[in-house]
């Protein structure tokens, strides 16, 4: 065997010899059979693998890794303790990060960030379930330099989060459970389904307006169309056979948009009398402007109200509240921010809008707001005050009472 070299050693008189494969990097230790030619490798039992990778030990270390996820490549930054390790670059695989792991920095703390994406929490549940600690965190929260914003690389961001969660600035996202986020995946199906029919709709507006076609004013103030006005267009005459053909093309995709719609709607019906939901769906409808879908909608993606210590929290959570900009004397209150939760928002907003017609106490605090500020900012005092009333439902777990001014 030419590619291994053997050297002998005694054990309590018993000949033992260490092969290896290069110079001076052991391999096994191995046992002569007595009786046997020593020679022949066969001949041997091994006592003990010395895998040189194993030799290493990081217990008790924290190593720090920030990831750069992309569809087909991730960027990872190795920090241990105070010490950049390596930045490399990898497949999008869990596995190969933990051998390299293993092999390179076995035994230590590990600890794993990278920013929300369109990946979702898989990543996290993986890196979870593979020993490392890991947190997903808001792009936006991470703090960044002129620089680093003018100059983006993927190395440098991988760097800059394994940085910053070293030195303990990165603030976690909230992680929902599998199973909420998959009934949250089901809404925002929904959401996108009513924008879809939405396009679909303005497509065939857009369409009969070409060709100087108008829509009876019976059909067009109503924002839902009727049965009676999909009649009305089937049976409209168009120019030439091919605008005819466009036209029914463009209803049969709204139709299919209809009913996919309808079957959605009835899967969240099933969904909300499910234990899980249902007594805290049955109490938020009792709140004027929450049907069961914006009870759904707050469900699935605030998760548990009791995360958040105030109602002041939530509002920012759900975008509720003015950007700010203090200097010196000087202190400036703007618009609603734009960092939000946007289906949140517009729902909160919505229901806010059919609120202050369904309650007495809403509809006098609105009609004061106007008198000294433009009715787009008033709607937003008063989903303030609607979130006040679905936080009290669901901490207290009691029905809404209509009427109250406060």
């Amino acid at each position: 065997m030419p590619l291994y070299e053997f050297l002998e050693c005694r054990s309590n008189g018993v000949p033992m010899f260490v092969i290896e494969k290069v110079p001076g990097v052991p391999m096994f230790v191995i046992e002569k059979v007595p009786g046997r030619d020593y020679l022949d490798p066969r001949n041997f039992k091994i006592i003990n693998k010395m895998n040189k990778a194993k030799q290493l030990d990081f217990s008790g270390q924290d190593i720090f890794i920030g990831l750069d996820t992309h569809l087909k490549t991730w960027k990872v930054t190795i920090i241990v303790g105070d010490t950049s390790f390596k930045t490399y670059m990898q497949d999008p695989d869990i596995g190969v990060l933990s051998k390299f792991l293993q092999k390179n920095l076995p035994g230590g703390n590990y600890y794993s960030a990278y920013e929300a994406s369109f990946s979702g929490f898989s990543i996290h549940r993986k890196l979870l379930k593979s020993g490392i600690k890991n947190i997903v965190v808001n792009p936006a929260d991470i703090p960044t330099t002129d620089k680093e914003r003018k100059q983006k690389e993927d190395k440098r961001d991988s760097r800059k989060i394994a940085k910053q969660l070293s030195n303990g600035s990165l603030v976690p996202i909230y992680i929902p459970e599998v199973e909420t986020e998959g009934d949250r995946n089901l809404i925002r199906y929904r959401k996108s389904l009513a924008k879809d029919s939405a396009r679909a709709k303005n497509r065939i507006k857009s369409l009969l307006y070409y060709h100087g076609i108008k829509i009876p004013a019976q059909f067009d103030e109503n924002r839902y169309w009727s049965k009676k006005l999909i009649n009305w267009i089937e049976e409209l005459e168009m120019p030439t056979p091919s605008a005819k053909l466009v036209l029914e093309k463009r209803l049969n995709w709204l139709k299919i948009h209809r009913e996919e719609i309808l079957s959605t709607n009835r899967a969240i019906r099933q969904l909300s009398k499910k234990q899980v939901y249902k007594t805290n769906v049955n109490l938020l409808i009792s709140v004027p402007g929450v049907g069961l879908l914006t009870a759904m909608i707050l469900l699935t993606e605030v998760g548990d109200i009791k995360r958040f210590k105030n109602t002041d929290k939530l509002n920012a959570y759900l975008g509720l509240i003015p950007t700010t900009n203090s200097s010196g004397q000087k202190d400036k209150t703007g618009n609603i921010t734009s960092r939000t939760n946007k289906l949140l928002r517009s729902t909160i907003i919505e229901s806010a809008w059919v609120a202050i017609r369904n309650d007495a106490a809403l509809m006098l605090a609105f009609q004061k707001l106007i008198k000294r500020m433009e009715s787009q900012n008033a709607i937003i005092r008063i989903a303030k005050k609607l979130v006040n009333r679905i936080v009290y439902v669901l901490r207290e777990q009691k029905p809404y009472v209509s009427n109250i001014v406060k």
